[in-house]
């Protein structure tokens, strides 16, 4: 599952973003509807899109729901830096198949991670990642 860190600019404000909301060793994040998929996404990933760049994961242990009829994405404390990858922006969360999610510890052979968000941005918006 993705998701847009909205008001981060780069992966240290996601980080300690999180590091904010981690009470207890997880993360809730809301929001408004309930997959369809909940099943299949318990013990997978939160896949979190800064800048349009798909940067870190978290694992998700469930889901539960809320008082005022949202639900909560519970996650695991611990955000894990991926290999960024180009990912158009959009709202809410959308589902990642399997075959399209780097895995955490994964090497960035490219050297597409180290290039400043800014550049990153521009080169992607023209084509040339």
């Amino acid at each position: 599952m993705t998701k847009v860190a909205v008001g981060c600019r780069t992966i240290e404000a996601l980080e300690k973003r999180i590091a904010g909301r981690a009470a207890s060793g997880d993360v809730r994040v809301p929001t408004r509807m309930r997959p369809k998929r909940m099943a299949e996404l318990v013990g997978g990933s939160l896949y979190w899109i800064v800048k349009h760049r798909m940067v870190a994961c978290q694992t998700i242990l469930r889901f539960d729901d809320r008082s005022d009829g949202r639900i909560d994405i519970v996650c695991a404390g611990e955000l894990q830096a991926i290999v960024p990858v180009p990912k158009r922006g959009h709202q809410g969360w959308r589902y990642l198949e399997e075959d399209g999610a780097p895995a955490p510890g994964d090497l960035d052979e490219s050297g597409l991670g180290t290039l400043p968000p800014l550049l990153y941005g521009k080169l992607n918006a023209l084509a040339l990642l």
